[in-house]
C-alpha cells in the first residue's frame, strides 16, 4: 500500500464527485475490472499527489491531461510528479482531455498493453 498525505483525502473524494467529461468516458472503460481483471481506482492520493487513475497490481497510473498541461509551468510539475511515481515503481501514462473523448479506443489499446506487460 502506498503512503499518502492524509490532507488530500478530502479533495480527492471531491474530484471523484466532479470528474471531467473525458474522465468520465475513460472511467466507464477502467471501472469493474475490465482490464484483464485488474482494479483500477480513481482520483487516489499518492504522496503528496492525486492521480487520475491507479491499477495497483499493474503499478499503473493513468492521467488525463487538460489544456493547462501544456504549458511549460505546468510541463515542469507534471515532469517532477512524474519522476517521483516512477520512484515509486509506477509507469505513469499521459493522454490529453481530446484523446479520451475522440480516440478512447487508441487510450484503451494502451492502457490495455501497459496492463499486460506489468501483470
Amino acid at each position: 500500500m502506498l503512503k499518502y498525505s492524509p490532507k488530500l483525502k478530502a479533495s480527492a473524494r471531491q474530484l471523484r464527485q466532479n470528474l471531467t467529461d473525458s474522465e468520465r468516458v475513460l472511467w466507464r472503460r477502467l471501472r469493474g475490472k475490465q482490464i484483464e481483471g485488474v482494479q483500477f481506482y480513481r482520483q487516489k492520493p499518492i504522496g503528496d499527489y492525486i492521480v487520475d487513475f491507479y491499477a495497483p497490481q499493474a503499478k499503473l497510473v493513468v492521467e488525463i491531461d487538460g489544456s493547462q498541461h501544456f504549458e511549460a509551468q505546468h510541463m515542469e510539475k507534471d515532469k517532477k510528479r512524474d519522476e517521483y511515481l516512477n520512484s515509486l515503481g509506477l509507469l505513469v501514462l499521459r493522454f490529453d482531455s481530446r484523446q479520451a473523448l475522440k480516440e478512447i479506443e487508441g487510450v484503451m489499446d494502451a492502457v490495455y498493453q501497459a496492463v499486460r506487460a506489468r501483470i
